[in-house]
C-alpha cells in the first residue's frame, strides 16, 4: 500500500505538470497570434490611409472635384499717343510781395 500513494502523488505531479505547460503554450501562442494580429492590422491600416490620400488627390487635380478654369480677357497691345505734358510757362510778377 506505502507504494501506491507514491505513485498517486507522482501521477498527480504529472497532471499539474502537464496543465501547467499546456496553460504556458496557450498563452504563448495567444501572445503570438496577438502580435501577429496587430502587425496585419497596422499594415492594413497604412496602406488604406495610403489608398485614401491617393484617391483624394487624384480626384481634387483630375477628377470632377478640379476647379475649372476661368477665361481671362487679354488686351491687345495697342499704340497709344504719349501724353502731352504742358509746359509751364514763366510768369512775372508785376508787384512784388512784401515780406514780413
Amino acid at each position: 500500500m506505502a507504494n501506491g500513494g507514491k505513485d498517486r502523488g507522482s501521477r498527480e505531479s504529472r497532471e499539474r505538470a502537464r496543465l501547467y505547460q499546456a496553460r504556458v503554450d496557450f498563452h504563448r501562442g495567444q501572445s503570438r497570434r496577438r502580435t501577429r494580429d496587430n502587425l496585419i492590422a497596422g499594415i492594413a491600416g497604412g496602406v488604406l490611409v495610403v489608398g485614401i490620400l491617393a484617391v483624394q488627390t487624384a480626384y481634387f487635380v483630375a477628377g470632377p472635384g478640379a476647379p475649372e478654369p476661368t477665361p481671362t480677357q487679354t488686351s491687345t497691345p495697342s499704340v497709344t499717343p504719349a501724353p502731352t505734358v504742358p509746359t509751364p510757362t514763366p510768369t512775372t510778377s508785376a508787384t512784388p510781395t512784401p515780406t514780413p
